[in-house]
């Protein structure tokens, strides 16, 4: 026969050990909350250490944007923003409008047309330039294809987007602005046809 003194002391043991067990239960929850506040909150802390040190932070690709400001758009103001585009090379290239009325602020986007005219492939780069020069500073690119070198295959045709604004605190004696292109081809080997 079992010693009741034995059966007592079982029981002693058991409930000690689910005691026991339900306090590791306890902290175990309690760390894998503080480490997933801790992977949460990693990602903003990891970003903030990235910008103060300059490390792996992404910059805008012209280095002259930033976002607006006031997002508002002056509607109480126009200005005429014509577009050109002049070539060094046999190809065709030009803006598909010549000009648009826009309000300080406002996002507006153009298209640029190159056609390379010959049966090679060309790489080339576009630069562009402002008048009046002080509107430079107020003509804010947020997509442009003169960020980027572009290749063109032999007699392929290409539409490239200009996304922009113009600053809102751009001066009030400006109502005319032009935007120009010089698309010219890269110096280097070109490629023999055929």
């Amino acid at each position: 026969m079992a010693d009741p003194a034995d059966n007592g002391a079982n029981e002693g043991a058991k409930a000690e050990s689910r005691k026991l067990n339900g306090q590791m239960l306890g902290k175990l929850l309690v760390i894998a909350v503080l480490m997933f506040g801790f992977g949460y909150g990693l990602v903003p802390v990891y970003k903030k250490i990235c910008e103060i040190t300059g490390v792996n932070y992404l910059t805008p690709k012209d280095a002259t944007v930033e976002a607006p400001a006031n997002t508002q758009v002056d509607k109480s103001r126009t200005i005429t923003v014509e577009f050109d585009g002049n070539s060094q090379g046999p190809w065709r290239f030009r803006p598909t409008v010549s000009s648009l009325q826009v309000h300080p602020g406002e996002m507006t986007q153009v298209v640029y047309e190159v056609v390379n005219k010959q049966s090679r492939k060309m790489d080339a780069q576009a630069i562009p330039s402002y008048a009046p020069q002080q509107a430079a500073a107020f003509f804010k690119k947020v997509e442009c294809f003169c960020f980027t070198q572009q290749t063109l295959g032999p007699n392929q045709a290409k539409e490239m987007p200009v996304v922009f604004y113009i600053d809102p605190a751009i001066p009030k004696d400006v109502k005319l602005i032009t935007l120009s292109y010089t698309f010219f081809e890269i110096a280097g080997q070109p490629d023999k046809p055929g």
